[in-house]
């Protein structure tokens, strides 16, 4: 029986390896299109060029490059790919190839941005969640947010599953104490939403 082969990056035709970062920038594009047709705008009409906004109570938020919600994206990244991981290892035959994990993580994160910029799903934050003045993102903080899940997805890569979890842990109890909001709490309150939660969350603004 012939050992298996091993493709190492040598072995790899250069058209492989580029081929998922030419989807990624289609995706990108895509995704950007796709806002515009939504009627979204491309930066914070207030007429500030910061790249980071602090303050998630004000009507910059979700307007820049990166705010602290940028972190939840990141956490995207994370879950996406322990997700793929554990994919990898219970079902070897679905498993998605390594130079595709990116690739995939970014087309789901793009495809969320759209959703999330709906009118279905504007309208679901508006009433449900504490995002009460929540009009949809810039097209700069949807790519932002793009780029958060890509980055955390890297991060994720470099340290592992194991230590990828315990970043997100650490992440969704910052966010707690720093916004009062979260990757979960942020799920919740969009499915089900609890009202004592909305108005703890509403007193952070004060």
């Amino acid at each position: 029986m012939l050992p298996r082969t091993i493709h190492t990056r040598q072995s790899v035709p250069r058209a492989l390896r580029v081929l998922p970062w030419l989807v990624i920038a289609a995706i990108l594009g895509a995704t950007v299109i796709a806002m515009r047709l939504e009627g979204r705008i491309w930066w914070c009409e207030e007429g500030d060029w910061s790249i980071w906004i602090s303050n998630v109570w004000t009507s910059h938020c979700s307007q820049h490059w990166f705010d602290p919600y940028s972190i939840t994206h990141m956490a995207h990244g994370l879950i996406f790919f322990c997700a793929m991981v554990l994919l990898a290892h219970l079902a070897p035959r679905w498993s998605v190839p390594q130079r595709w994990r990116l690739c995939v993580a970014i087309g789901i994160a793009a495809a969320w941005e759209v959703l999330e910029n709906s009118p279905i799903i504007i309208n679901r934050y508006r009433t449900a969640t504490m995002s009460l003045d929540y009009l949809g993102d810039s097209i700069a903080n949807a790519v932002g947010d793009i780029v958060a899940c890509a980055i955390g997805f890297a991060i994720a890569r470099r340290i592992g599953w194991k230590w990828s979890l315990g970043l997100l842990l650490a992440t969704e109890i910052v966010l707690l104490f720093l916004i009062r909001d979260n990757l979960t709490l942020n799920v919740i309150m969009l499915i089900r939403p609890i009202e004592a939660v909305k108005q703890w969350q509403a007193g952070g603004a004060g």
